[in-house]
């Protein structure tokens, strides 16, 4: 476990007791962290420079030895910002509910993988969507939804691109619009899929 994760766990668990951060919630945790990252990497304009994970990790400890109060104080308000956002945002389908609905989505997320796979700047596109997402005041959920957009953007597109540059350009510049709508929109925009037996068992 690394020192961001052993810092929100404790600040999840202040806020939301219930949670089991080490156990059935351990994606709850993992989320947050990456969101908490990304959201660390805009502040600190840490987007688009190599090896930024090894700074962000540097800047974060060198930060809680310099400030521990004002660590403390962000990570107060940035969770339970995020846990807001959280409730807002992730909905949990149990069993087949509304399955059919999401039926379409998924195939045009499913054509776009072997594309989205041989993109060797994928990372770099995920964190430019990202960081727009986040500018925006959307801090749940970022790596999930930027890869989304992207993919549904490269699964829909019906047009030809001669070379991977100009798909790239084009991909990136149509997601970042939609990024920016996204934004602005209310409700679940995550859909968690459960086996409707644990969640009986759970209850």
């Amino acid at each position: 476990m690394n020192f961001i994760e052993i810092l929100l766990s404790e600040k999840l668990k202040e806020k939301n007791p219930l949670l089991d951060v080490f156990g059935s919630d351990r994606k709850v945790l993992q989320i947050a962290c990456k969101d908490l990252t990304n959201y660390l990497k805009v502040h600190w304009q840490l987007i688009g420079r190599e090896e930024n994970e090894y700074e962000l990790a540097d800047k974060i400890e060198e930060f809680y030895k310099e400030n521990p109060k004002e660590m403390e104080e962000f990570l107060e308000v940035w969770t339970g910002m995020w846990l807001k956002k959280w409730n807002e945002r992730v909905k949990l389908l149990i069993g087949n509910q509304e399955a059919r609905r999401w039926n379409k989505v998924t195939k045009v997320l499913n054509k776009a993988q072997p594309l989205w796979r041989k993109l060797r700047n994928r990372h770099e596109m995920q964190e430019i969507v990202a960081s727009t997402l986040i500018k925006n005041g959307e801090i749940c959920g970022t790596s999930i939804l930027a890869e989304n957009l992207l993919k549904m953007e490269l699964g829909g597109s019906k047009e030809k691109y001669s070379n991977d540059e100009e798909l790239v350009l084009n991909v990136v510049n149509s997601t970042l619009r939609k990024a920016r709508e996204l934004s602005q929109s209310r409700g679940p925009l995550i859909f968690v899929k459960i086996d409707k037996g644990y969640y009986e068992y759970s209850q």
